[in-house]
């Protein structure tokens, strides 16, 4: 990540450039005997350390209103190393990102920036994807939009169903699921339907805002006491969710076993639940998640339109408890590879935070009208 130092260097050598050349207009003003002396505001007149450190106070906005206040502010804030220092600084605190919001730099920042970052514009990346920046650039509604929402609020909307599974349902200690079942306080259980799904188990019908009912059919790897055991000895199992080559030892899954073809053809998205405490797998682990993922999503089972959620999560937030970042996450699982919509929120599987940012989400680009 870029040190203070760097960037507070960064910004006295636009300082410095900028006030020699307003010092050679005076002086060239002087010489034809006309004044352009301009006393500048006092915030101009603090030292360059001083000034970085307000602006590390300042939101997005913020920044961008005091760039337009002069010459001088709109040179200082459209330094692309300011730019780069927030955007490190601030992805690990997001707590969501999504398809359209990626960012599009390596997650590790080197100490300074090379000629094609230069180029880069941080300010507009960061502006583009930063959470608190990006629900204002959320579409708004034409007139014949709306009009066609009015008339479709008429037409009765089958129930969607949704297939959650990942190893965040099995490896916490916290059973995510449990906690949903038991918060009717966040999200309503609203039936248990008798449907069957080729043999498999019909879900769990939940009420999100008291009127859109959504249904969670949960695909576990294994059976609960082999998934209990691999849990206790931090062992990896094959899932029983897909098919893998035959007489090797891989878990790189090639295909979807087709006991769960049907209830992948049925669903109008998914749930991906990974686990985003500290103390997880290695590269190996990311590979396989990956890999499930993109099995689950083949155009060749359904839409590439259907969307995926994964909850990035951990057993319990605490200040003791570190997690993985969100932007982490979608990098690890290579998410921007995908052609289907996708979100990383975080949650808790104690206490659900962040679940209903997801569920509305996930609605939504499924046609759901919310």
């Amino acid at each position: 990540m870029l040190s203070r130092s760097t960037v507070v260097q960064s910004l006295r050598s636009i300082r410095d450039r900028f006030f020699d050349t307003r010092r050679q207009r005076n002086e060239q003003s002087d010489v034809q005997g006309t004044s352009n002396d301009v006393t500048g505001p006092s915030l101009d007149k603090l030292s360059v350390d001083m000034q970085f450190h307000i602006m590390t106070f300042l939101s997005p906005q913020d920044l961008c209103r005091l760039g337009g206040t002069s010459t001088y502010w709109r040179s200082m804030v459209r330094d692309p190393v300011l730019w780069k220092y927030f955007l490190f600084r601030d992805m690990p605190l997001w707590r969501s990102v999504d398809h359209l919001s990626l960012p599009q730099v390596k997650l590790t920042g080197s100490a300074v920036l090379d000629d094609s970052e230069m180029q880069f514009d941080y300010m507009a990346e960061y502006l583009r994807v930063c959470p608190a920046c990006r629900n204002q650039w959320r579409h708004q509604p034409r007139a014949f939009e709306s009009v066609t929402s009015f008339f479709q609020s008429f037409v009765p909307v089958s129930e969607p169903q949704f297939a959650m599974f990942g190893p965040g349902l099995e490896q916490l200690e916290i059973s995510l699921m449990n906690t949903i079942m038991c918060s009717s306080h966040i999200l309503p259980v609203a039936g248990l339907p008798q449907r069957q799904i080729d043999g498999i188990g019909s879900g769990i019908s939940f009420k999100y805002k008291d009127q859109h009912r959504f249904n969670i059919a949960t695909l576990y790897s294994t059976n609960r006491t082999e998934r209990e055991r691999a849990r206790l000895e931090h062992i990896s199992l094959r899932s029983k969710l897909f098919v893998y080559e035959e007489d090797t030892e891989s878990i790189i899954p090639l295909s979807i076993n087709p006991m769960f073809n049907q209830v992948c053809q049925a669903v109008n998205g998914f749930i991906f639940v990974a686990n985003a405490e500290t103390e997880r797998g290695t590269d190996r682990g990311w590979e396989e998640e990956s890999a499930q993922i993109r099995v689950m999503l083949d155009p060749a089972v359904g839409a590439v339109s259907r969307p995926i959620l994964v909850l990035s999560c951990v057993s319990r937030e605490t200040a003791e408890r570190c997690r993985i970042p969100c932007v982490t996450i979608a990098h690890q699982l290579q998410l921007s590879l995908l052609p289907n919509p996708w979100m990383v929120q975080d949650t808790a599987a104690e206490t659900l935070t962040g679940l209903l940012d997801g569920i509305d989400w996930l609605l939504r680009h499924s046609g759901v009208k919310i």
